[in-house]
């Protein structure tokens, strides 16, 4: 579904969930994401049913993804660093008081 163009500039190595994947420098974390088979993102709070990114420019927040420990953070509009640790974000979105 997805591929790369060629002659991608660099590599950096990233976790997602416990497993460490590759993505290209400059690549959002939703595109390394979708590059490397992950099409789950998040989960719905009423079913639990998986969610991926949607639109890729940060206005429908399908992409939700918890980056380094912080929530509610859209993957398509952060780019991948490496070392970074990101988890799929599981039901309702929180948000601070």
């Amino acid at each position: 579904m997805f591929r790369r163009l060629p002659d991608p500039t660099g590599t950096i190595a990233f976790d997602f969930e416990g497993t460490t994947f590759e993505a290209c420098e400059g690549d959002s974390v939703a595109a390394a994401l979708l590059a490397n088979g992950v099409l789950g993102f998040r989960t719905t709070p009423a079913s639990g049913a998986p969610r991926g990114p949607w639109c890729l420019i940060g206005n429908c927040h399908e992409c939700l993804v918890e980056i380094d420990g912080e929530p509610n953070r859209q993957a398509c509009m952060v780019e991948a660093r490496a070392g970074m640790q990101v988890r799929r974000q599981h039901g309702a979105r929180v948000i601070p008081r």
